[in-house]
């Protein structure tokens, strides 16, 4: 079953457009990996350095398995100096898991 992930971040005062190449990176390297469907990039209304990537997966191992992956582990090292807090990150299933 298809799953999204919401990546949250709140970009520090002055580096939206550094955080803005990394996203751009991340989002090639996400393209390489088995099971990735899709992702956008949502940035907030009342403050436009909170940031929110959506990506969809074809299924949650393989967004775990990309989340533990050496390069983007690396991404995420980079993103590190640009952030004003920590990442929060959720995962949904497509629909209702009627039982």
């Amino acid at each position: 079953m298809a799953v999204k992930v919401l990546i949250k971040r709140k970009i520090k005062d002055g580096k939206l457009n550094e955080a803005s190449k990394l996203f751009i990176k991340a989002r090639y390297n996400a393209m390489d990996q088995p099971g990735y469907i899709s992702s956008e990039t949502l940035s907030g209304c009342e403050d436009g350095n909170n940031v929110v990537v959506v990506s969809m997966w074809q299924k949650i191992e393989d967004w775990n398995q990309w989340e533990k992956s050496k390069v983007r582990a690396e991404n995420e090292t980079k993103f590190e100096s640009l952030l004003d807090g920590l990442v929060e990150y959720e995962t949904y299933n497509l629909g209702l898991q009627l039982k």
